[in-house]
């Protein structure tokens, strides 16, 4: 069949288009300050409590250090810096997101985990031109969620 047309959604962002009938998707959602985001499901291998992480020179400016993962040694990215919003202050009631991607992993610090979010495709909007950063790719839609919207993070944009 075909694919559906582009339709607008709450608040006049344009849906992106997909067909119909598509699988819904899950995403795990987690908290950065008061924004809500979701990466795929898939790409998710765990989630664990904060923990120190040993700092190396050099390092990107997002990036806090290397952790000891069963005798992986895997970065570690602070997604509140990698947006733009500074380095967090790391406490036991931040989690760190374990993701692997092409078979790479890194952890992704961030304040907590919300949930596991069923999504329809259809669901997912357009980043809006005039919102979205030059050099901002990671962010590929919007999903609409009560009087949030959960920005769907793809991990292999990244970094």
């Amino acid at each position: 069949m075909g694919v559906a047309a582009e339709q607008a959604a709450p608040g006049g962002a344009v849906k992106a288009p997909v067909g119909r009938g598509a699988a819904p998707k899950q995403f795990v959602s987690f908290m950065i300050d008061d924004e809500l985001y979701g990466v795929d499901v898939q790409s998710v291998r765990e989630i664990r409590t904060w923990q120190p992480v040993t700092r190396l020179p050099g390092q990107a400016y997002y990036t806090r250090g290397v952790l000891n993962i069963r005798g992986e040694a895997l970065p570690v990215h602070d997604l509140r810096a990698r947006f733009g919003g500074g380095e967090t202050e790391a406490t036991d009631k931040n989690v760190v997101v374990i993701v692997t991607v092409d078979g790479s992993s890194a952890g992704l610090l961030v304040d907590s985990v919300s949930d596991i979010v069923d999504v329809d495709p259809d669901e997912i909007c357009d980043v809006p031109e005039g919102a979205r950063a030059e050099a901002e790719e990671a962010i590929t839609g919007l999903v609409p969620r009560a009087e949030k919207m959960i920005a769907l993070v793809d991990v292999a944009r990244l970094f």
